[in-house]
């Protein structure tokens, strides 16, 4: 072919691609009932027939793919088009959830009830709406929970009122043009989020609705239940109980920040029943608003983003400051520290995974409990829980990351991640709850505190009963995900031998099924001095991330060996590119 045919062929190419693009988003178009994304996909359309190679782009990003639900539901960016949150994609999952439980409703029972609760975010409200009012047009029982709640209240609901499933509208810490859909199932699940087959089932039948491309010929109703205010009452109750106010509560001055979440209404009220001085709150946090005008990025992990909690907390002189994320299923720590920049100090989820365990543990020991009762965490998370199980006899499980798999750990009567998330009433909810962690971690820190003790002394009581642990993560952002590809091809295909001046002493690749863990795309690696290093891609984020652990003899031990660690993981990644 010469290089002019070849020219024009490549020419048709593109203008057949572009034509189908555009195909894609004038029928997308027609189902769409939003105003606003049907206006943003209008100039969107237009700009592209009149030649605008970026709005060409940008159509082509938003329709060359869709947005993939899994085990995590969905979860992506709000805009028009299939790799967008949208009340489309939305309309489409609910028509193929609700499809999914009709399958398994059995001739002659109830009909299967879902239950739905929704966040501060943009369109989480209208989102709901929409699917209470799919559900019900299913012939389903719909109940939509009476107005912006937190994660935990929802995941408490299904297991509550018995309910086949539900769907909590939300993007968790998420930047705030994001949403998602975070879909539990009750029965044999549990009020757990959903697993494997269950999210390829849902999946094949989101697949199908959206194939007939007719979002108006899925029925809906109004018939669909509000929730009784009793329902949040009864988590209220459950919550507070989980430590109610002991002495060393009286006098007690710490600070709270919601991060412009839906924690502090619900949490207050808790506070009220359990009996705890109520805190110094973030004022310009403490309410719900979606555009989180204070961070950068309202994920209490992030730099900067406890800034005005620490601030506010210097002011008050708090002993400690306590923060929910948006959707408060996640909860960070912090306490003051002479030596830390700002005079403050937060808390790995490492470290308060830990101490949170060891109070679970020391629970069930005074009530004789420990039979048959374990400990679990992610498979990247602090050993140092396994510890803590062997010395009150009880069993420890490592799962994969998420807490669909460490709810699901048998005997488990408390599971955390490193990534600032605890469960610590698997009797009531089945999922990470930055709430009930909170009501926990100011029933270990007022115990303390009666006894002249704050949380630092915790911690090196932690260390002195079971081992100084420390842990570090490495993260690296990619613009070519592809490259996290090739750098786990590199370490699968020539083991590391060393990790700076330590030698590797074994591999575990879990795509081969290691210990019992369903294959991922994880390498764990054991040095000869008893360190962990884990390399695994993130599953929400264009991210590779290393997960460092040690123990030392003591608290200053461990913080050498684990900065060695670090430099020698970082050395390791530089000479992989």
């Amino acid at each position: 072919m010469s290089a002019a045919a070849a020219n024009d062929a490549a020419g048709t190419d593109a203008t057949t691609a572009d034509s189908a693009l555009l195909d894609a988003a004038r029928a997308w178009l027609a189902q769409d009932p939003d105003g606003e994304t049907r206006a943003e996909l209008r100039e969107l359309i237009s700009a592209s027939e009149a030649g605008d190679a970026t709005a060409t782009a940008d159509l082509a990003d938003r329709f060359s793919t869709r947005l993939a639900f899994g085990t995590a539901g969905l979860r992506g960016r709000l805009g028009a088009g299939s790799n967008r949150m949208n009340r489309v994609l939305v309309g489409q999952a609910a028509a193929g959830l609700a499809a999914f439980l009709r399958g398994r409703w059995e001739e002659g029972s109830d009909a299967p009830c879902v239950i739905v609760g929704y966040d501060g975010r943009r369109n989480s409200d209208v989102f709901a709406r929409d699917s209470a009012e799919i559900f019900a047009g299913a012939g389903l029982r719909a109940i939509l929970l009476p107005r912006l709640l937190p994660t935990p209240v929802l995941a408490f609901a299904v297991r509550h009122l018995g309910a086949s499933a539900g769907v909590m509208v939300t993007a968790s810490h998420n930047p705030p043009d994001d949403n998602g859909y975070k879909v539990y199932l009750g029965g044999a699940d549990e009020g757990s989020q959903i697993v494997a087959p269950s999210d390829a089932e849902i999946a094949a039948h989101i697949a199908r609705v959206a194939e007939r491309g007719d979002l108006a010929a899925i029925p809906r109703s109004l018939g669909y239940e509000m929730a009784p205010e009793s329902v949040v009452e009864a988590y209220v109750q459950a919550t507070a109980a989980v430590a109610p106010a002991g002495q060393g509560a009286e006098g007690l001055t710490w600070t709270y920040t919601a991060m412009h979440g839906v924690g502090w209404e619900t949490l207050s009220h808790i506070l009220e029943v359990a009996g705890y001085p109520a805190p110094v709150v973030v004022e310009a946090q403490i309410e719900p608003d979606g555009a989180f005008p204070t961070v950068s990025f309202p994920n209490p992990e992030e730099p900067g983003a406890m800034d005005l909690a620490f601030e506010t907390a210097r002011e008050a002189g708090a002993e400690f400051v306590l923060a929910n994320d948006p959707d408060a299923d996640r909860l960070a720590v912090a306490i003051p520290d002479e030596h830390a920049e700002g005079g403050w100090r937060q808390l790995t989820g490492n470290q308060v995974g830990l101490l949170l365990g060891w109070r679970a543990a020391r629970l069930a020991a005074e009530l004789g409990t420990t039979d048959a009762a374990s400990l679990a965490c992610s498979l990247v998370s602090s050993p140092g829980l396994a510890a803590v199980a062997e010395h009150y006899g009880l069993g420890f499980h490592a799962t994969l990351t998420g807490f669909k798999w460490i709810s699901r750990a048998p005997g488990m009567i408390y599971g955390f991640e490193e990534a600032l998330g605890y469960l610590v009433n698997p009797e009531t909810v089945r999922d990470k709850d930055g709430i009930s962690a909170a009501v926990a971690m100011l029933g270990m820190a007022t115990e303390a505190r009666a006894r002249g003790v704050g949380i630092a002394g915790l911690l090196a009581e932690f260390d002195e009963t079971f081992g100084a642990f420390a842990s570090d993560q490495i993260s690296v952002r990619v613009d070519d995900v592809s490259s996290i590809g090739r750098i786990m091809a590199a370490l699968r295909a020539e083991h590391p031998t060393a990790v700076g001046d330590v030698a590797v002493d074994r591999v575990d690749d879990l795509l081969e099924g290691v210990d019992g863990f369903p294959p991922g795309d994880v390498l764990r690696l054991w040095l000869t001095d008893g360190s962990r290093v884990i390399v695994r891609p993130s599953g929400t984020e264009p991210k590779l991330k290393l997960y460092l652990d040690v123990r030392g003899d003591s608290a200053d031990d461990a913080r050498g060996r684990i900065a060695a660690l670090s430099a020698g993981a970082r050395q390791l990644l530089e000479a992989l590119g």
